[in-house]
């Protein structure tokens, strides 16, 4: 007799440069195999051939020309389109769990409310590139811009990209908008305080996903 698929699961992580993430997504996915699922882990741009190059313009283009507004955000949704039917799309449909570092809501944030982008023209392109692959749930860890900039000028290993090149008052603005997203869709959201330690962020976060039976 064969074993009933799962239920697939999708969830994004969102938030500014230094917001943690990484630490966060890793110690979910630990759960999560812990409990027999499945999981895949993305990122945002990126995840597929195509997107890590995408990834690498946008974040190390060192081009004379500055790069626009609008090709940034054409940029990351043709990633994101790459990665939700190569990688996304695929594994929802085999019943895992999806764990994305950023995803639509990252454009609505930093190209739409950050970089002052019309609304209709974000929101159009964002779900010509995800199709029906929304997620079930989107993790905001929210930290104040101050504390962003601290954590990434306290990485060593490399050199600031072109993101966490963006003033103090960008990432006030990318903050707020995350803020507002979340209160607009509160099915969706869930905000979580970034400045406290690792361990109860993971608990916060777990407790969530079994409040939610996700």
């Amino acid at each position: 007799m064969s074993t009933p698929k799962q239920r697939a699961l999708f969830i994004s992580f969102e938030g500014s440069e230094g917001s943690g993430k990484t630490t966060q997504i890793a110690l979910l996915q630990d759960r999560f195999e812990k409990a027999g699922r499945n999981v895949l882990v993305t990122r945002e741009p990126g995840g597929t051939q195509i997107g890590e190059e995408i990834r690498h313009l946008l974040k190390h283009c060192q081009t004379q020309s500055k790069m626009t507004p609008e090709a940034e955000l054409l940029l990351f949704a043709a990633s994101r389109a790459q990665l939700v039917r190569e990688k996304i799309a695929p594994a929802l449909l085999e019943g895992r769990v999806v764990l994305c570092d950023r995803y639509l809501d990252s454009t609505t944030v930093y190209q739409g409310v950050a970089r002052k982008i019309s609304k209709d023209p974000v929101s159009m392109i964002n779900h010509f590139a995800v199709g029906e692959f929304m997620p079930d749930l989107t993790i905001i860890l929210d930290i104040p811009a101050e504390l962003g900039f601290k954590r990434i000028e306290s990485r060593t290993s490399d050199l600031p990209d072109r993101m966490e090149q963006e003033s103090i008052e960008f990432y006030m603005a990318v903050r707020e908008g995350y803020l507002l997203l979340a209160k607009s869709l509160p099915d969706r959201f869930l905000v979580v305080d970034g400045t406290r330690a690792k361990e109860k962020i993971a608990q916060e976060i777990w407790n969530e996903v079994a409040r939610r039976k996700l």
